[in-house]
């Protein structure tokens, strides 16, 4: 009897403590809910449309609890990557893998970056609003803070916006726009009307069959639902090793002197290369290229012939090879102004040399602006065009502007010269 009587009283108090606890829990996301209700009732609207509220992951599994009213809200904790981690952890290691993860170290390796103005960059309004993607470490986390910056902090939202967190919203095209787009990466629009975004938006209002294909952003960049993502040839359009063709080797080298990444002067690496090798925006073996290659090879032979594919996307390698050629004349006709004390080098440069990667700052020399403008807008036209099916932008907004953008270089230099002759 007396055993039974400690079981029963056992059995009681565990039921009240376990009573007790969610009534605290609850009455704690009531809290949260009652007055963000009242002072951001749109934050609450979302997270009651989420999966989280419908799997009863509430405020204080990712806030925290220490942040309980109007004057301690910076006690709120401001989850991390590692916090959706906790509940994500395949979805955050495939992250980890690919280039987003770079964006916020790529951003602060490149030189304009510590030029411009914060608001733009730390602040999150200009090119930090999109490479602030990325695992930050403790110390990029302390800089953040010490500037005064607390919402940097997370990779997750950008794409699967707080606090709905929507997997849908993630898969939609919608979702890559607010990044890929614009003056050095039109890819949305080189998409959205390419014949891939077309049968996308045909499909939408329901004018193909549900199993037609009409391939997605995601389809070919994150397929399956994978969170890694990775290209062949990277953002700045360059790999290693250099190419057997001569002349393409050379021009490769003529831009990689132009990027900062071989000395101009000796040819050698600097420590650029070394930067750009961390955050992984170039391939940097050839077999690092052809499994990325092969990788998208297999994605378009879901709709297209193998061989198709294939052809397709050498046409693209091919038209980087075209551009390296007008791109690497541009170069050495500014590089020869230099050279011969015409244009005198800005203090931030390291070299007497072009330096696309302090982009327009330039130290007031227009003509190093127009040679940028035909490598950052109408190179990266030329050739991603091309591996997003897109005819116009390949042609009038790529190829053509930098043919044009070289005849606009040779005038300038010439008149240049001939000022400079004057003035001796």
């Amino acid at each position: 009897m007396q055993i039974k009587r400690l079981l029963f009283l056992s059995i009681t108090v565990f039921i009240a403590m376990t009573m007790f606890f969610s009534y605290t829990i609850e009455a704690k996301e009531s809290n949260c809910i009652t007055c963000h209700r009242k002072i951001s009732p749109f934050q609450v609207t979302d997270w009651e449309a989420s999966r989280h509220h419908e799997e009863e992951v509430a405020c204080i599994d990712c806030h925290g609890d220490k942040h309980k009213n109007a004057e301690d809200s910076k006690l709120a904790r401001l989850p991390d990557e590692h916090v959706c981690a906790d509940c994500h952890e395949e979805q955050f290691n495939q992250f980890a893998k690919g280039k987003h993860n770079f964006g916020w170290t790529a951003l602060n390796a490149l030189p304009v970056t510590h030029v411009e103005p914060d608001e733009l960059m730390e602040g999150g309004k200009g090119c930090g609003g999109c490479h602030n993607m990325g695992i930050k470490s403790r110390a990029q986390k302390k800089d953040q803070q010490s500037k005064g910056y607390r919402y940097q902090n997370n990779s997750c939202d950008e794409c699967h916006t707080r606090h709905s967190f929507s997997k849908k919203e993630a898969q939609d095209p919608k979702a890559c726009q607010q990044c890929h787009m614009g003056y050095d990466h039109p890819q949305y629009e080189m998409w959205d009307s390419s014949k891939h975004g077309s049968r996308y938006f045909v499909k939408e209002k329901g004018k193909l069959p549900e199993g037609a294909p009409a391939p997605t952003c995601q389809f070919c960049h994150l397929p399956d639902g994978t969170h890694t993502n990775r290209v062949a040839w990277g953002f700045l359009g360059v790999r290693l090793p250099f190419p057997k063709e001569k002349q393409w080797a050379a021009d490769r080298i003529t831009i990689l002197k132009a990027l900062g990444v071989l000395n101009p002067e000796t040819g050698k690496p600097t420590a650029r290369l070394d930067a750009v090798k961390s955050v992984d925006m170039v391939r940097v073996t050839e077999k690092d290229w052809k499994d990325e290659r092969e990788k998208m090879i297999k994605q378009c032979s879901q709709c297209h012939a193998r061989q198709y594919a294939q052809k397709q996307l050498e046409m693209g390698d091919s038209m980087i090879q075209k551009a390296d050629r007008l791109m690497a004349q541009g170069i050495e006709i500014v590089a020869g102004l230099y050279k011969d004390g015409i244009i005198k080098k800005p203090a931030h440069y390291a070299f007497a040399y072009p330096d696309f990667l302090f982009f327009k700052q330039t130290g007031e020399s227009h003509i190093d602006q127009v040679l940028f403008r035909m490598y950052m807008k109408y190179r990266m036209r030329t050739y991603q065009a091309l591996f997003h099916a897109n005819p116009d932008y390949a042609y009038w907004y790529g190829w053509a502007a930098m043919t044009k953008s070289l005849n606009e270089i040779k005038e300038l230099a010439g008149t240049m010269r001939a000022t400079h002759k004057i003035k001796k």
